[in-house]
Formats: structure tokens, sequence, C-alpha cells
């Protein structure tokens, strides 16, 4: 049986602000979306964004596909 302070996290999505090698949570929550595949990344598994667009990437792969995007010339 489980008591009020055994229930598990509610997932829900966080406001970030993507800064140079980190980033800021401004609203609390367990995770962000990729703003390429829109996957949800939970926060202690994010590695990859763009401070530049302020976008967070599930992958390197999905960074690389939208920096391709946005840097074509």
């Amino acid at each position: 049986m489980m008591n009020r302070y055994e229930n598990p996290r509610i997932p829900t999505e966080a406001k970030v602000r993507y800064l140079d090698g980190d980033y800021q949570v401004e609203s609390p929550g367990t995770f962000v979306r990729c703003a390429v595949t829109g996957n949800a990344i939970p926060l202690d598994e994010l590695k990859y964004w763009s401070v530049e667009l302020q976008e967070a990437y599930v992958d390197a792969a999905a960074s690389l596909k939208r920096y391709q995007e946005t840097h074509a010339g």
C-alpha cells in the first residue's frame, strides 16, 4: 500500500533556458521535447541543445539535422 509520499512523480514538461554548456530550468518539470522528433527527453538525460535556437534535441543526429536545416546556404 502506498502513502502520499510514495506516489510516483507525474511527468510534466519543463521550461528551460539553454546556455553555453549548461541550462537553466525556468519552470519545473521532468522532461523537455525534442524540437526535431517531438520525443520527450528526461531532464537528467538532456545532452544536446541549441543556445541560438533555444531548442533541445534527443540525440546528436537530431541536432545535426536541425543545424543543416538552419544553416543551409
